[in-house]
């Protein structure tokens, strides 16, 4: 089991910046392969999926959605299992909920945790 959590949202004004982190804690973090941001803005129902935003796996490589390339950038923090989400030039596009996803490979079977989530607002 992987227990996952998000923090560091809040409202901030266009332009500015704000920083995620997410902490992956539990039995299973070594199995951890991968962790993954995602958002939802608001108004869209639950069951719509999540935008993906970054990934970050094991061996430490990255990878940004093209659309966020320039602005937002994800890191590993001094702990392993401790990811950043750095967010520059912040536009009103990107409130939305943000999620943090910890993917786990143990016996050939994948696994996915979430986190509660952590909102943020871009607004004057």
């Amino acid at each position: 089991q992987v227990q996952v959590m998000e923090s560091g949202g809040g409202l901030v004004q266009p332009g500015g910046s704000l920083r995620l982190s997410c902490v992956a804690s539990g039995s299973d973090i070594a199995s951890i392969a991968a962790m993954r941001w995602y958002r939802r803005a608001p108004g869209r129902a639950p069951e719509e999926e999540r935008e993906w935003v970054a990934s970050i796996d094991s061996r430490g490589r990255t990878t940004i959605a093209n659309s966020l390339k320039g602005r937002f950038t994800v890191a590993r923090d001094n702990a392993e299992t401790t990811v950043s989400l750095q967010m520059n030039s912040l536009k009103p596009e990107d409130t939305a909920v943000y999620y943090c996803n910890a993917v786990t490979w143990k016996s050939s079977n994948e696994k996915q945790y979430w986190g509660q989530g952590t909102p943020v607002t871009v607004s004057e």
